[in-house]
């Protein structure tokens, strides 16, 4: 189950869930059905992204939000968790209980020298 491999730290400063990025790699090992969404700009993506991600910029989020289906576990990144924190409080405000925050962002991931994959 999903819940095994998230990595619950309290609140963080937006009182969001996270997910370290043994986890997040875990559940992507295990081909879980979730939802990986990277809100950083375009300029970032550029330089990779997670496998299977979908971009969505965070200034886009509240016009997409009713895009995200509320049943699936989402788990948002961004460039050092920051972005991905803010994304993780406004969807839980719409409703959605199932959303996690990447703990470090895309930094943390390819520090723990996961690799990335090229923007389409």
């Amino acid at each position: 189950m999903l819940k095994e491999n998230i990595t619950m730290f309290g609140s963080n400063m937006f009182g969001v869930k996270e997910i370290d990025v043994a986890g997040l790699h875990s559940l992507l090992s295990e081909k879980k059905n979730l939802a990986l969404v990277d809100v950083r700009s375009e300029n970032e993506v550029v330089y990779g992204v997670i496998e299977g991600a979908l971009h969505l910029p965070l200034h886009l989020l509240p016009i997409k939000a009713d895009e995200l289906d509320k049943d699936v576990h989402t788990i948002f990144y961004c460039r050092t968790g920051a972005r991905s924190a803010q994304a993780c409080a406004f969807m839980a405000a719409k409703g959605h209980d199932n959303v996690y925050n990447l703990q470090g962002g895309i930094m943390a991931w390819t520090q723990s020298g996961l690799a990335l994959a090229k923007v389409a």
